[in-house]
């Protein structure tokens, strides 16, 4: 197990080592089953304070951080921009060097608008003394995919080589959503020998830079990384399909620096072209192209009925709730290892 990490913060899967991606997995199946034993772990952070700034709306992530640092014996604080001077312009390197003057973790949701929230958390992180964890960003959502890939080994052991992921764009009618949970999927589980299989309409590509990393990871992983434009053949054979909405790569782009209003066009006119692939639903049909043994997941609030209809989702082949429970699991696991390790072990990026 690798005890010294070289990071000191946690803002993209591909940042760390696959060996500090194992020992995260590891201390999250350990606490998981003390907390199974009713064992309290609430020394391992205890007087400790997490600050988490969140830009965006959340259930699971928000939850999950603050129940693990009570149950570690810490203090979370759940901020927003509203509740900070960053709306008044403090800037990311002053509010990095003042919360960690205070705290002993930072954590930053910055997810909606592209090459903004990675950037922003990274200058924060540059000038933090202490770790800054990313709870989603407009490139990753490394807390998210760490659960999905301990949901992944619960289910199909811990040699996931041979396996097959299809990561789906699915339907919606709501909103145009982020783009780092597929981007974290393809980053991550490229890593560990799996044939990973990104399957959306020509509209919906993903950064360059995560594309070219999955090919990548792929190469030196012994798996393999396909990108292919029909749900159906996305499917086949899949030992997982994990389907959910994102928005339109180049209307996604647009939103940086876009005013009110045109923020609002936007919005309708993706939500237009979601329009055109309404049949884009993980459905039964769909599950069983895919192995006997193939399982649904998504990061959830799935859109029912749209992203994926009923039968699937509360079927016995989705493992939504237990993929969402191990939220907690691994935010344990990040917040022992990054605000509790020992001094001296991570150096700043």
């Amino acid at each position: 197990m690798e005890t010294q990490f070289r990071t000191k913060d946690y803002i993209e899967t591909i940042d760390l080592t696959r060996q500090e991606l194992d020992t995260l997995i590891e201390v999250a199946f350990d606490l998981k089953r003390r907390n199974a034993m009713g064992e309290y772990q609430d020394h391992l952070l205890r007087a400790k304070t997490l600050y988490m700034i969140f830009l965006d709306n959340s259930t699971r992530t928000r939850n999950a951080f603050e129940t693990a640092m009570t149950q570690l014996g810490g203090h979370a604080h759940f901020l927003t921009d509203s509740t900070l001077q960053i709306a008044h312009g403090e800037t990311p390197e002053d509010t990095g060097v003042i919360l960690s003057s205070m705290g002993h973790g930072i954590a930053i949701r910055h997810d909606l608008i592209l090459n903004e929230g990675n950037a922003w958390m990274r200058a924060v992180a540059k000038h933090a003394s202490c770790p800054v964890i990313n709870l989603q960003c407009d490139v990753d959502h490394p807390t998210q995919t760490l659960a999905d890939l301990m949901t992944a080994y619960e289910q199909f052991g811990r040699d996931l080589r041979g396996r097959k992921i299809c990561m789906s764009w699915a339907y919606t009618k709501k909103y145009a959503k982020p783009l780092s949970v597929p981007q974290g999927v393809i980053t991550l589980f490229t890593r560990f020998g799996m044939d990973v299989t990104l399957a959306m309409p020509p509209e919906y590509n993903l950064l360059p830079r995560c594309i070219e990393a999955a090919r990548k990871n792929a190469e030196e992983s012994g798996g393999k990384f396909e990108i292919v434009h029909d749900m159906d053949a996305g499917c086949e054979n899949a030992d997982i399909i994990y389907a959910k909405s994102w928005g339109p790569y180049d209307m996604m782009l647009e939103r940086q620096g876009a005013s009110p209003e045109r923020m609002k066009a936007l919005e309708e006119d993706m939500i237009k072209l979601n329009g055109k692939y309404k049949d884009w639903i993980c459905d039964q049909r769909r599950m069983n192209l895919g192995s006997k043994d193939c399982i649904y997941m998504h990061c959830l609030p799935a859109e029912r009925n749209a992203e994926v209809t009923d039968e699937v989702h509360d079927g016995p082949r989705s493992v939504v709730f237990r993929e969402a429970e191990n939220r907690l699991h691994t935010a344990k696991a990040i917040l022992t290892t990054f605000l509790g390790g020992k001094p001296g072990l991570r150096t700043s990026q």
